[in-house]
C-alpha cells in the first residue's frame, strides 16, 4: 500500500468517524433545539411542527411565562439560587472534611466507617424520603428551605466524600509531616494544605452538585407544598394543568430560562470539572 493510498484511507476514516459524532451530537441536541425552538413558536404551532426550524415567531412566550404563575418567575428563580447556594457550601465543606478523616485520621473504626459510607451510595432518595419526611415535619421544617440545606452541612452525599478521599490519597503525606513539623494539627493542615490542592475536587463537587440541585424535582415537591417556596423545577411543574388547557409555550420559555444558569455554571467550570474527574480517577 503505497503512502498515498494510506492517506486516502485515514482521511475517510477521519471524516466517517467526525461524520458519526456530528450525527450524534445533533441527535442528543435535537430535543433542546426543540424546545428552544418552541419557545418561540405560537402554542398552536407547537406539537404540529417538529422541526427545529421557526416559521414564526412569538416571544410573548417569555413575558407571558415570567408572570403566569403567583409569583414572577424571578421568585422562583431565587428560591432555587438559596438552595443551590447553601448546598454547595455545605457539600464542600462537609464532604471534605469528612474525606480528610478518612483519608488522614487514622481511628479504629475508619474502614467500618467507610464501608458504610459507601454503602449508603447504593440507597435510593425513595426509601429514605419518608423518615427523612417525618423527622422533618417533627422538627417543624416543612415548607422551608431547611431540609434541602441541613443535610448537606452533615456530610450525606458519599459519592462527593468518596471522590475527595481518592484525591487526598494521591497528596504526599510528606507535606502533612512537614507541616506537623512545623507546629501545625489537623486544621491547620486540613485549611492551609490540603484545600488549596483539592481544588480541582471542590470545583468538581460545585458543579455536580449545582447541576443536581438545581434539576432536583422529587426532593424540592416533596418538602415544598406552598406556592411561595417554590423552586424552579417545582414552578415549571405548575404550568402543566391535567384540569384545564396547560401554557406549553410559557412552559418552554421559561425552561429555556432555567438552563442558562445550569450553562453557565458548567462553561466556566468545566475546566476545573474534567482536570477533578482526571486526576481523582488515575489516583
Amino acid at each position: 500500500m503505497t503512502n498515498r493510498q494510506r492517506k486516502i484511507r485515514s482521511s475517510i476514516r477521519s471524516v466517517t468517524t467526525h461524520g458519526v459524532l456530528i450525527l450524534v451530537v445533533l441527535v442528543m441536541l435535537y430535543p433542546l433545539l426543540w424546545m428552544l425552538a418552541s419557545s418561540v413558536r405560537p402554542n398552536s404551532e407547537i406539537f404540529t411542527n417538529s422541526g427545529i426550524f421557526v416559521d414564526t415567531f412569538d416571544f410573548s412566550h417569555y413575558p407571558d411565562g415570567w408572570n403566569a404563575l403567583q409569583r414572577p418567575f424571578g421568585a422562583y428563580l431565587a428560591n432555587s439560587a438559596i438552595v443551590v447556594a447553601g448546598s454547595v457550601i455545605g457539600n464542600v465543606l462537609s464532604c471534605s472534611m469528612a474525606a480528610y478523616a478518612f483519608a488522614r485520621l487514622n481511628f479504629s473504626w475508619r474502614p467500618v466507617a467507610f464501608v458504610v459510607m459507601i454503602v449508603t451510595i447504593m440507597l435510593p432518595v425513595h426509601v429514605l424520603i419518608i423518615p427523612q419526611y417525618v423527622l422533618y415535619a417533627q422538627l417543624g421544617w416543612i415548607n422551608t428551605f431547611l431540609p434541602l440545606i441541613v443535610p448537606k452541612f452533615l456530610a450525606t452525599d458519599a459519592f462527593f466524600i468518596f471522590l475527595m478521599v481518592q484525591f487526598i490519597r494521591g497528596i504526599p503525606r510528606e507535606l502533612d509531616e512537614a507541616a506537623r513539623l512545623d507546629g501545625a494539627g489537623h486544621v491547620r493542615i486540613y485549611v492551609q494544605i490540603m484545600l488549596p490542592l483539592m481544588v480541582p475536587a471542590i470545583a468538581t463537587t460545585a458543579v455536580f452538585t449545582f447541576i443536581w440541585t438545581w434539576n432536583d424535582f422529587f426532593s424540592q415537591l416533596i418538602f415544598l407544598t406552598k406556592p411561595d417556596g417554590y423552586t424552579v423545577p417545582v414552578a415549571l411543574r405548575s404550568f402543566i394543568d391535567a384540569q384545564s388547557q396547560s401554557d406549553f409555550g410559557a412552559l418552554f420559555a421559561m425552561s429555556v430560562v432555567s438552563l442558562v444558569p445550569v450553562f453557565f455554571v458548567f462553561l466556566f467550570g468545566q475546566r476545573f470539572l474534567l482536570r477533578g474527574i482526571a486526576t481523582t480517577g488515575g489516583k
